[in-house]
């Protein structure tokens, strides 16, 4: 059977001594009571583990020896490991290496040929990419330094084909020269290959003096050392945080630079436009068991034909291994994200209603999943088999039907449940609380009002805003009008309610001065319809900005401002959601009461994950309150200092609300962006108060979840509410055999409350395939699906793990997976060959901006508060949000064609995509930045900022002037057309080549080095590539 797959060929053509395939991190997460590591246990070398022993060591062959193996070696017994486990022991009188133990694993299956496999030949050969060639100084001129993950040992020689290429003739390494340290090769003169790309540069290349200790980098950032991934005994150059960081210096001659060709590894921008043009625009069928869907950034049609839409759930994979043993050995996590209130294009079939009146859904009497198409109706029609646990159910009298000639029900195309995928039913009273029917939802609006916000005039743009957006409040398709009900307070150091009942001629303001023991002063009047109390209501938006025009209170409260919207749900027994909008810690006498914490020392340290947790203990029982009252919590920042994200925004992420934050916050600048938001959040779809089970078929469970949700229990995923824009990831793991007959079913049941207040059933249902072979798991992966789910297991893991071993582990795992692949499905070829599948050829560049994210690798520039926010924001992202905010899209804009409706095609994030005669646009789902080259063309400039040259442009607006011109135009419909479907409005900053502001903008340019530590992607390639090397050997 051929295996599609992806090789290339870095540069050591020595093997590395190394070890066999380590049992997995694989299981829970790390608790954070896990201090030690297990016996046996190991963590990768190298610089993302503990240094390497200093002192000189003989050129050659590293020896072989405990000093070789980080704690990433073989371990042969031992527990299973945790997939982050707890930080290693501190062993301050020797490197804590475990001693090399070989591997005592079976020998692996045979693998399978791999006769269709994309070649990435002699390109990824001879490559050195920094300054100092392989970083082992010649003989006599100082220690020695780990190998960079770039060394010039050269592999042997391919000559590339566009994708297919049988093997070529072997070229042999020379013997080791002084230039290049053992087993490298000199390297020939540049040649053009077969498919015009020019060849490694000749030895005398440019030279590049190492940067002086503490200098800067200039303008060009010249690819550093990545220094990161198992390590050779050596001298060993520390960064703090144990990541690759600035300059490297180091003794011995500069060696000469060689550039290797971006161009030869795998692009993701390829990767997305060859599914498109593949895929895109296409009608897309979910009739068959285990179908890989088209990539989340493929537009096409999808038609339910008894599978759920991928828009509505994606998997890391659609097949499973059979066994947890095929699991634990290829370490794919199996897991699904669900966003079960998934936005559906017009052009696609909304969910049909069943309605069952009082008898409810059909379910099976043992697992209680529901009717669905993977049910089997038997012996007649009078009964069926359950498809999840083989229960054979009866029938109900009034749900028989009799079957056709091939086993199914006559009426199978009539009903949802039978043929779709997805469908909803309308719940009965036992699905009610109190077994009685819900109220209809509220929203209530809470205003601090304190000096700040009213100085700033932030209070005016709310209160004016509201009048609008008040007008689109949400309602079921056949409402004239919303039946949500709305109620108003403003706060500072006290709490004032207002009463806004339709029969009063003004509104009355009631004062809630004890904050200690908050109680609702008024119920009648408080949650009024907007419609029937619209004049009052104005008039008191009118009134607010005014009342405390005078105020001089600048302290505020916060938990004390949640309680009393929950209470105020509480007596109307009804669910709903707060819109909160603050702007400071919260340091005035009250629950929840919070101080300065932001502490740079901890940075790189293992207290650092204290950033990340609340620091009082008032917020995750209250979160727990409101979640049990259905009370959803949106809160809307504007800081212009530190306001302890991590505290705040726990209510809002447990109880399924959405935390927006706009820094510095000015009116005349930022409004824009915050009304959009505004508007968006009030108008999306939402359903309330609402329980989420996830049921399996045997041989495999639900064991974690990720997102915003507060669970009680193991099975229920609670949410006080959840909207189009939340997503919930799931893991499964084994506790059976899994059959490739039956496969693995997954069935997602969201019981929820609707805007009108009824009670229903969101039903969503996927049919996966399972199989013994590994190749066939490798086939079926969705990359983007993959980084979703590490990222979330990830920044979960923040709370509890020191950062170093989250970044470890996330390393380890990836060489992990391509090694199993290598090693099992990949056709035999030279160690020096990095085979990547076919699935997963972007894994390594999207885990390197994963592991390069703020939130797991602190930079100067970047605040706590920041990386705490977005910490938060990734938990409930969806596949395709997560896909964007880790690798953005980068637009040429100077190359725009007017009279074009299409989108100009991105390119790669990497500063060398730039040109000085360019304008770029760059979107990540939160920021937007249009970088203007120093030669950018004069009427281009005028066409969009209507000012004659870069010189003029004004790089303080955040919105582009509406020009009645081509450029003006059609930039700004690009711009709308990227915007669009993504949940946050975002700020367009303008950039002018080489001005501070730059440096912002660079970090986004993640195929390239951080400036503050994190590899380039060819660097993190090598690093993954001499990881697998290791774990092979």
């Amino acid at each position: 059977m051929s295996q599609q797959g992806y090789v290339a060929t870095p540069p050591y053509s020595q093997s590395q001594p190394g070890i066999g395939l380590s049992p997995p991190h694989y299981g829970h997460y790390g608790d954070p009571s896990h201090t030690g590591s297990p016996p046996g246990m190991m963590k990768p070398a190298g610089p993302l583990g503990a240094a390497a022993p200093g002192g000189m060591l003989p050129q050659g062959h590293p020896p072989h020896g405990p000093h070789q193996f980080g704690q990433n070696g073989a371990h042969a017994q031992g527990p299973p490991l945790q997939r982050f486990p707890g930080p290693p022991p501190v062993n301050s009188a020797a490197p804590s290496y475990a001693p090399y133990s070989p591997s005592t694993q079976s020998s692996y299956p045979s693998p399978v040929s791999t006769s269709s496999v994309a070649q990435l030949g002699t390109q990824l050969s001879a490559m050195h990419v920094d300054s100092y060639g392989s970083g082992m100084a010649p003989p006599g001129q100082g220690p020695p330094g780990p190998p960079s993950a770039a060394a010039a040992f050269q592999g042997p020689s391919r000559s590339p084909q566009p994708t297919i290429l049988q093997p070529g003739s072997q070229v042999l390494p020379p013997p080791p020269t002084a230039l290049n340290g053992p087993g490298a090769s000199p390297l020939p003169p540049s040649t053009h290959r077969q498919d015009g790309l020019p060849g490694p540069a000749p030895p005398n290349a440019q030279y590049q003096p190492p940067p002086l200790p503490g200098q800067t980098l200039g303008p060009g950032y010249p690819l550093q050392q990545a220094n990161y991934g198992p390590q050779m005994a050596g001298a060993q150059l520390s960064y703090p945080g144990g990541f690759p960081g600035g300059p490297a210096q180091m003794a011995g001659p500069p060696q000469p630079q060689k550039k290797l060709d971006p161009d030869s590894i795998p692009s993701p921008i390829q990767v997305i436009e060859n599914d498109r043009a593949t895929r895109g625009g296409q009608v897309y069928t979910t009739n068959t068991r285990g179908q890989i869907p088209p990539l989340v950034t493929t537009d096409c049609t999808i038609q339910d034909q008894g599978n759920a839409s991928p828009r509505y759930i994606r998997c890391t994979t659609y097949c499973f291994p059979c066994t947890s043993d095929m699991a634990k050995q290829a370490q794919i996590p199996l897991a699904a994200i669900i966003k079960p209130f998934a936005t559906i294009p017009s052009n696609e079939t909304p969910l049909y209603l069943v309605n069952h009146g009082e008898t409810g859904p059909v379910r099976c009497n043992r697992c209680k999943a529901y009717m669905c198409p993977f049910m089997q109706f038997i012996e007649g029609g009078r009964r069926y088999q359950c498809g999840f646990c083989s229960c054979v159910n009866d029938v109900p009298p009034f749900y028989f039907q009799h079957l056709d000639h091939i086993g199914r029900r006559l009426d199978h195309y009539e009903k949802p449940e039978l043929s779709l995928g997805s469908y909803e039913y309308v719940a009965t009273l036992d699905y009610c609380r109190k077994n009685k029917p819900p109220n209809p939802p509220a929203f209530i609006f809470m205003i601090d009002v304190s000096y700040s916000n009213i100085k700033n005039g932030l209070v005016k743009l709310i209160c004016e805003e509201l009048k609008t957006v008040l007008e689109k409040l949400p309602k079921e398709g056949q409402e004239e009008t919303s039946s949500l009900r709305v109620g108003f307070i403003t706060y500072n150091k006290v709490l004032h309610f207002f009463n806004v009942k339709s029969t009063l001629a003004r509104p009355q303001m009631m004062v809630v001065t004890d904050v200690s023991e908050v109680f609702v002063p008024l119920l009648d009047g408080f949650l009024v319809s907007y419609q029937e109390s619209q004049s009052v209501i104005h008039n008191l938006l009118d009134q607010i900005p005014e009342m405390f025009a005078d105020s001089n209170e600048n302290e505020t409260v916060f938990a004390p401002v949640i309680q009393a919207g929950m209470e105020a749900l509480k007596a109307a027994d009804c669910p709903g959601k707060l819109f909160i909008f603050h702007s400071s810690l919260p340091t005035a006498e009250a629950p929840g009461k919070l101080k300065n914490r932001d502490d740079k020392k901890l940075i790189n340290t293992d207290k650092e994950k204290i950033l990340f947790q609340p620091q009082t203990n008032v917020y995750d029982p209250l979160a727990k309150d409101c979640v049990a009252h259905g009370c959803c919590v949106t809160l809307f920042l504007f800081p212009s200092q530190y306001v302890d994200v991590a505290s705040l925004g726990l209510v809002p992420q447990l109880t399924g609300g959405t935390l927006y934050k706009y820094n510095n916050f000015q009116v005349h600048l930022d409004s824009q962006q915050f009304l959009n938001d505004l508007r968006n959040d009030i108008e999306k779809k939402i359903g309330f108060d609402a329980i989420m089970r996830v049921r399996t078929s045997t041989g495999f469970r639900a064991t974690d979840f990720f997102g915003g949700i507060y669970m009680n229990n193991t099975t229920d995923v609670e949410m006080a509410a959840i909207d189009c824009d939340k997503a919930v990831t799931v893991e499964f793991k084994h506790d059976d055999k899994l059959s490739e007959d039956s496969g693995a079913l997954i069935q997602c049941a969201v019981l929820y409350t609707t805007v009108s207040g009824q009670r229903r059933l969101r039903i969503h249902n996927l049919g996966l395939n399972c199989s013994s072979q590994l190749a066939d798991l490798y086939k079926s992966c969705e990359t983007d699906a993959l980084i979703n789910f590490f990222a979330k297991s990830a920044f979960k893991a923040v709370l509890h793990q020191p950062l170093k071993v989250i970044r470890e582990i996330l390393v380890n795992q990836t060489a992990h997976m391509l090694a199993c692949y290598r090693k099992n499905c990949a056709s035999p070829s030279a160690a020096s060959q990095l085979i990547l599948p076919d699935s997963m050829k972007v894994l390594p560049v999207y885990m390197n901006c994963l592991l390069k994210n703020c939130v797991l690798l602190s930079r100067p520039e970047i605040s706590t508060d920041e990386r705490a926010y977005q910490r938060q924001l990734v938990m409930t992202m969806g596949v395709a949000d997560s896909q964007l905010f880790f690798y953005p899209q980068l637009r040429p804009i100077h190359t725009l064609d007017v009279k074009s409706t299409t989108l100009p095609a991105a390119i790669r994030c990497s500063e060398s995509r730039l040109s000085e005669e360019g304008i770029f646009l760059l979107a990540n789902g939160l920021n937007m930045f249009l970088w203007l080259g120093v030669s950018s063309p004069p009427e281009l400039i005028q066409g969009i900022f209507n000012v004659p040259s870069f010189a003029h442009v004004n790089t303080d607006i955040t919105l582009l002037p509406e020009l009645g011109n081509p450029y003006s135009q059609t930039l700004r419909m690009i711009m709308g057309i990227i915007q669009q479907k993504r949940p946050y409005s975002m700020k367009l900053t303008i950039v002018k080549q080489r001005e501070q502001p730059e440096m912002v903008f660079r970090q986004f340019l993640v195929e390239d080095k951080g400036l503050y530590g994190g590899s380039s992607y060819v660097d993190f390639l090598c690093c993954v590539h001499k990881e697998i090397c290791q774990l092979l050997n």
